[in-house]
């Protein structure tokens, strides 16, 4: 049963249908799946809890819907083609008959070192096929995965570890990135000495970097998958068990562990992929996303995988060898679909037009924008020189904890309109509301993005903390899942995503609380307090912005700000890196000390024609202070 939308009336149509019968929308979807016992009830669900419940009493193995489903229909087509970070490197192409024996060979042997069902495992690896392995193994014995950015430090890793109370950690020996060999199993041994909850630490050998073994701990992975069966018989799991835990920033300090269950998360990422790139059988998708992140367990991994689709996964980053990389990769595999970050886009358009001489870029069908907003100068860029101008573009927007794309154009049906994420996919109940909460009806209206229905891959909590799950996205607005979005409804009913409006910055895509970039530069001995705010980003979208108060005795400036940034970078990772230090006397507050960001905002954008009214603040002469510091 097709479930793909072909016109855009097609599309008026099942999105009614999903708004009016939810549960025979989704029922009638979800029937092109492969079940050991069919659900009760379609859903249950109460955003007060929040408690929400897809297929209830269901039983499944995503995997089988990947593997069983699709080996007899397709066992020798290319299920993952991996392309090293050196194009000098021979690439690998996985068929669906390698990768079901390759998983269920590091299956047998996940279950040999002691993992069961439900156990926690946390995967830090590069981009290579056996991270695709490790995940889908998990899935196959009922393990729960959670994949933790390699780029991310040994304390922001010890954090995610000890949170989850993981079992097992698998990773590399080291990580090819650029011009970069970045050490990896060090960062994990490293991490390793402040957690006692890991038991096994297996191996992956990429770099031939020197690794130190742990005895009676760390183990091989060649060694440990030797001799072991290609043959596997999945775990039976409930649709409501957990799949995969995943870490994401917050507007508090701690990373919170959002919590995917199975069968809703399959059947919506199988849809959405399906349906927003227009994926047919033989195309070659590509997403150039880390696993380490949703896009890549959602557009990587899951659902091109449930589809039976050819997708590419890259090691290396755009500019390496040269700036024409992705466009070399596109024309050797013949992509269809390419989706990727604004952030790749902008950097790659600063390099004008020269890198893309040579290649003709003739394969693309559809090309996709994930991360962030992006702006207009990009769009355009993007759709006339990489698209040709022929290329629908998808401008999809979505988060970790929505599991899969909740507004974008369907590709070729929905007209497309520049920077604009457009239209709800089926399902999906979007809705803008005031500062109160009450619901902005009609178009060209303004406010905060709310979903006011639940859809199957949404998240169910986060791990071992309900309230924060409650606090974090339900509470704000009750009965409504809170995005932390801003959002504008255009006189065509179309939808343009305007950004964060709590305290989350989007740097390149990737979400970083500031209050988790304040924690870390308040670790340096010589820091008194700080506020970080994001700024526009020529290449980012989002820089980071930091002020900081110090105890200046023997220090100079530069050399201090220096340390604050390789503070960050060792505490939290690169990615969380301060742009722009300054060195401040003081921070604008409120008399009851709340600190005013919407000040070092405005003053970090160089935007200081209306501050509004800073008389009532405790310390009115510290903003003339700063806005002086800022011009130098």
């Amino acid at each position: 049963m097709s479930q793909k939308i072909q016109t855009l009336s097609g599309y008026f149509h099942e999105y009614q249908k999903s708004i009016h019968q939810p549960e025979q929308f989704w029922s009638r979807i979800a029937n092109s799946f492969h079940w050991k016992k069919p659900w009760d009830k379609v859903l249950s669900w109460d955003f007060k809890g929040p408690d929400i419940k897809w297929f209830e009493n269901a039983k499944l193995n995503l995997t089988e819907n990947i593997f069983e489903r699709h080996l007899f229909t397709h066992s020798e087509k290319t299920a993952i083609i991996w392309e090293p970070n050196d194009p000098n490197e021979a690439e690998r192409k996985i068929s669906y008959r390698e990768l079901f024996e390759l998983t269920c060979q590091f299956s047998n042997a996940l279950e040999a070192e002691g993992v069961q069902k439900g156990d926690r495992v946390i995967i830090y690896m590069p981009m290579i096929p056996e991270a695709a392995i490790a995940m889908l193994a998990c899935a196959r014995i009922g393990a729960v995965h959670s994949v933790v950015f390699a780029g991310f430090s040994s304390n922001a890793l010890a954090d995610r570890i000890e949170d989850c109370k993981a079992k097992m950690v698998l990773t590399s020996d080291g990580n090819f990135r650029g011009a970069k060999d970045i050490e990896v199993k060090a960062v994990v041994d490293q991490a390793l000495e402040s957690t006692n909850c890991v038991e096994k630490v297996i191996v992956c050998k990429r770099t031939e970097t020197p690794v130190d073994m742990k005895a009676g701990r760390d183990l091989w992975w060649h060694e440990v998958i030797e001799g072991k069966a290609t043959s596997h018989t999945a775990a039976i799991l409930d649709a409501e068990d957990l799949l995969f835990i995943l870490y994401t920033s917050g507007s508090t300090g701690k990373p919170k562990g959002v919590v995917h269950t199975t069968a809703g998360y399959m059947v919506y990422t199988h849809y959405s992929f399906t349906n927003v790139f227009q994926y047919e059988q033989n195309d070659v998708y590509w997403c150039t996303a880390d696993v380490g992140w949703i896009t890549g367990h959602s557009y990587i991994v899951y659902g091109p995988l449930l589809a039976g689709a050819t997708t590419v996964m890259f090691e290396g980053v755009p500019t390496y060898p040269n700036p024409g990389r992705f466009w070399e990769i596109v024309d050797k595999y013949k992509v269809n679909q390419f989706y990727t970050a604004p952030t790749a886009i902008r950097a790659l358009q600063a390099y004008g037009l020269e890198p893309l001489e040579g290649y003709s870029l003739d394969s693309l069908k559809v090309i996709g924008s994930v991360g962030e907003p992006i702006n207009e100068e990009a769009w355009h860029w993007y759709h006339d020189h990489i698209g040709k101008g022929k290329c629908p573009l998808v401008d999809t927007w979505w988060q970790t904890e929505t599991g899969g794309i909740m507004i974008s154009p369907l590709a070729g049906i929905t007209p497309n309109k520049p920077a604009h994420a457009s239209l709800p996919l089926p399902g999906v109940q979007p809705i803008i509301v005031d500062t109160d909460g009450n619901e902005l009806k009609g178009n060209n209206v303004e406010g905060n993005l709310c979903i006011k229905y639940p859809w199957p891959s949404m998240l169910r909590t986060t791990y071992g903390d309900h309230k924060r799950c409650k606090e974090t996205y339900f509470s704000t607005y009750p009965g409504l899942y809170f995005t932390g979005d801003g959002a504008k409804r255009d006189h065509d009913g179309y939808l343009r995503i305007l950004g964060r409006v709590d305290d989350v910055i989007n740097v390149s895509g990737h979400r970083m609380g500031t209050a988790e970039v304040e924690n870390a530069i308040n670790e340096h001995p010589k820091v008194i307090e700080s506020a970080v705010v994001g700024y526009p980003h020529d290449i980012k979208g989002q820089g980071i912005y930091a002020y900081v108060i110090c105890d200046m005795e023997g220090r100079t400036e530069e050399g201090l700000i220096e340390e604050i940034k390789d503070t960050v970078r060792k505490i939290i990772g690169p990615i969380a890196k301060p742009d722009e230090v300054q060195i401040v006397p003081g921070l604008p507050k409120t008399r009851s000390g709340k600190i005013m960001r919407r000040i070092l905002r405005k003053v970090a954008s160089n935007d200081i024609s209306n501050l509004g009214d800073t008389s009532t603040l405790l310390n009115p002469e510290v903003v003339d202070q700063i806005i002086e510091g800022a011009k130098h």
